[in-house]
């Protein structure tokens, strides 16, 4: 539940201190940012499967909205196997493009917790058991 950025940088480019790359090619992306590329890892059915550009403007949005595909798998999974989402939580991390010095999204990670009931188990039956004889009688009602 990871997407993460394929940097193709221009080694050795033309890019020197004290010049701006975006004042120089007169486009409102230097060369590094034009050829960023973001790939999902995980091993679940959403977006950017093989890499693919998005333009550093667009990242925030487009990255926070992949990751809740990710959340989005994980309510639907617990709904269908009989379980209940304890957490679910997104963060978005940020990197500087070293060749025109610009702040953008280079990626996001999705953390769930899933808890799962099997009332099959034996373990869990005996749970329960011990639960209701432990609580039984603890909160009682007068009536007056």
């Amino acid at each position: 539940m990871n997407l993460s950025i394929q940097d193709n940088r221009m080694w050795g480019s033309s890019y020197m201190q004290g010049s701006n790359p975006l004042q120089d090619s007169g486009s409102g992306e230097c060369q590094t940012c034009k050829n960023r590329k973001y790939q999902d890892g995980s091993d679940e059915m959403v977006s950017f499967k093989s890499a693919a550009h998005i333009p550093a403007s667009a990242a925030a949005s487009v990255v926070r909205s992949h990751e809740q595909e990710h959340v989005t798998n994980a309510y639907n999974k617990a709904s269908t196997q009989n379980g209940k989402v304890l957490n679910a939580s997104v963060s978005l991390r940020t990197a500087v493009c070293p060749e025109c010095g610009r702040t953008y999204v280079s990626g996001g990670t999705t953390e769930t917790q899933i808890k799962y009931f099997n009332e099959d188990n034996p373990y869990q039956q005996g749970l329960k058991s011990a639960d209701r004889a432990k609580y039984s009688g603890m909160n009682i009602d007068y009536a007056v």
